[in-house]
């Protein structure tokens, strides 16, 4: 018989793998709940250390740092995707941790991903493994051009990837990725991206904002507005998958499933893009226009305590501020009713999300 669910009490400890600026708002929402956090991160000027009760910096692979940081706290999770599913596991033999090393584990590869979500009967794009030039020439000439050549692992934010069309080298296209293995998926022809970002505890119990519509520039997203601009049907649809992915991995925590929307024969449809297992991007538009945040949700999720509200307030906008535009904050300060972010970082970069924006409308 497997144990109870741990229910955390206010005055207990979250530890959470990295400090950018998801681990920041994930504190920020722990603490008017009563809940300390700390910090484990490598890089020293991490955002969330500025708003942490506790900080370790330390690499990941520091087992004796780890086992010093699972004792001072009664619940482990993580920001992003790419902490070493040998440092979850690690920690999961002294702490609980949540979303488990399985979750994580599946979720870092995109062929195990695809594999996972197609074998719970759920449409994705096709798709095919790559190790090399001439099983990439075997791919294309099964899933044909233009297709997408992805890294298995590591990439985010258009890294790691490149469009194949007609008349390109599959050799080039393999050495632009740097010959690591990789994944093909056929380009889906979509109308929209959107999102549904969902929750559930270790008990089972499940919840599901509403469909977000994004639209990404330069393979980052820039703006999230919900309502999205789909039918009751797909929002239904979209949730309903997010709760059987939920399921299959055992989650614990809030997680992302990105889609496509589709149009076929004039009705709506989606297919799955990606799962991303921690908040999400797409999901910040919570923070000011829904009822409880996708942190606050997430906070709730893995400390064992009842769900919140998914309602939104009105119609949202979120934007994300990238690079120099967080120079403009003070404009943003004179809008009435807009809701600025800003993440701490000390260095604007091209490319780099230095905070965000949401605006509520009125329906």
């Amino acid at each position: 018989m497997s144990a109870a669910p741990k229910v955390l009490k206010p005055g207990d400890t979250i530890g959470i793998l990295g400090g950018g600026q998801l681990a920041r708002m994930i504190a920020l929402a722990a603490a008017p709940l009563g809940l300390k956090v700390h910090i484990y991160a490598p890089e020293e000027d991490s955002p969330a250390f500025q708003v942490a009760d506790s900080v370790t910096q330390a690499a990941y692979d520091d087992l004796g740092t780890l086992e010093r940081f699972a004792r001072s706290v009664d619940v482990v999770t993580y920001e992003f995707e790419n902490v070493p599913v040998y440092t979850a596991d690690f920690l999961a033999g002294h702490v609980p941790v949540h979303p488990g090393p399985r979750a994580l584990g599946i979720t870092q590869d995109r062929l195990e991903e695809k594999t996972f979500v197609s074998r719970l009967g759920i449409e994705t794009a096709p798709f095919a493994p790559v190790n090399s030039v001439e099983e990439l020439e075997e791919a294309l000439a099964e899933i044909g051009r233009p297709a997408v050549l992805k890294t298995r692992r590591f990439g985010y934010d258009g890294k790691g990837q490149t469009i194949i069309r007609e008349g390109d080298d599959p050799a080039a296209a393999f050495a632009a990725i740097g010959h690591h293995p990789a994944i093909l998926e056929g380009f889906v022809p979509f109308e929209r991206e959107v999102s549904v970002v969902a929750a559930r505890t270790e008990d089972g119990r499940f919840a599901a904002y509403e469909v977000t519509e994004n639209e990404h520039r330069n393979h980052i997203l820039y703006r999230s507005t919900v309502p999205a601009d789909v039918t009751a049907a797909v929002d239904a649809v979209s949730r309903e998958i997010a709760r059987r992915m939920g399921e299959a991995l055992g989650y614990v925590g809030v997680f992302a499933v990105e889609l496509f929307l589709v149009v076929v024969d004039g009705a709506q449809g989606v297919i799955v893009n990606e799962i991303a297992p921690r908040v999400h991007n797409s999901g910040h538009w919570t923070l000011d226009g829904a009822v409880t945040s996708q942190f606050e949700q997430h906070v709730r999720a893995i400390a064992g305590w009842p769900l919140g509200a998914v309602e939104r307030l009105g119609h949202v906008e979120m934007t994300n501020l990238i690079g120099d535009e967080a120079d403009d904050w003070l404009a943003v300060l004179e809008e009435p009713g807009a809701h600025l972010h800003l993440y701490g970082k000390t260095e604007a970069r091209p490319g780099r999300k230095m905070g965000h924006v949401t605006r509520i409308f009125e329906e």
